[in-house]
């Protein structure tokens, strides 16, 4: 990764774009991770969604939080590449991949690489962007790096508004509110079946949190604009 341009970049354009442009609020701020190693899941929508949760982790915790993306999609063009290793610092994945390669290293070997170099890893186990304000089905990959780090928290995050603000398939950006909702750590110790239906749960709770009307039943933390 550029450790000059990176942090250049998102401070002088992702930051004004999230902040001005689109603005953000966030619910319990304080449940995300200080430090990692860590693993936030979270749902996609846009290719913004990278830049939401990067820009809420904030700037000093930048160099080690790593998205992961599909190699099918940022690798196949040199201008792209760079951009997606260099400034994003992707963690490049083979969604068709589901064996160990002749060498016997396992296909979420990178992300696991990453974790234990204390990184905090941005994981959509959606697999690929879905349709505006809409949960797709979850993929198991979420479930197997909880079993290989059982002992590395797995922060769920809803967000919701990117979706409209630049949908799959479209180039034009229409300013849209963005608002973010942190949920509680999940169960890393659950079977594989278990675990899947913890975070399908869970992330049914934050998006309901974001239709108008939801009241809680055990209101915490309400809303704050992010600084």
């Amino acid at each position: 990764m550029n450790h000059f341009l990176r942090p250049l970049f998102f401070a002088v354009v992702v930051r004004p774009l999230m902040m001005i442009v689109l603005g953000t609020n966030i619910r319990r701020q304080e449940g995300l991770p200080r430090t990692g190693p860590a693993l936030i899941v979270a749902n996609h929508n846009s290719h913004l969604d990278v830049f939401a949760l990067m820009n809420i982790l904030g700037l000093k915790q930048l160099a080690s939080v790593r998205p992961v993306a599909a190699a099918d999609y940022f690798m196949t063009r040199p201008l792209r590449r760079w951009f997606a290793t260099r400034i994003v610092g992707i963690i490049p994945i083979d969604r068709t991949n589901t064996k160990r390669d002749p060498s016997g290293r396992h296909p979420l070997e990178p992300i696991s690489e990453v974790l234990r170099d204390e990184g905090i890893v941005l994981l959509f186990p959606e697999g690929t962007r879905g349709e505006p304000e809409q949960l797709e089905a979850f993929q198991s990959g979420v479930a197997h790096l909880a079993r290989r780090h059982p002992d590395v928290p797995i922060v769920p995050v809803f967000m919701h508004g990117l979706g409209k603000a630049l949908p799959k398939g479209e180039a034009i950006l229409v300013p849209f509110f963005c608002d973010v909702f942190v949920g509680e750590p999940l169960d890393a110790g659950l079977p594989k079946k278990e675990f899947m239906q913890q975070l399908g749960e869970r992330f049914a709770e934050l998006s309901a949190e974001s239709r108008p009307g939801y009241e809680p039943e055990n209101p915490r933390t309400g809303p704050v604009p992010l600084k």
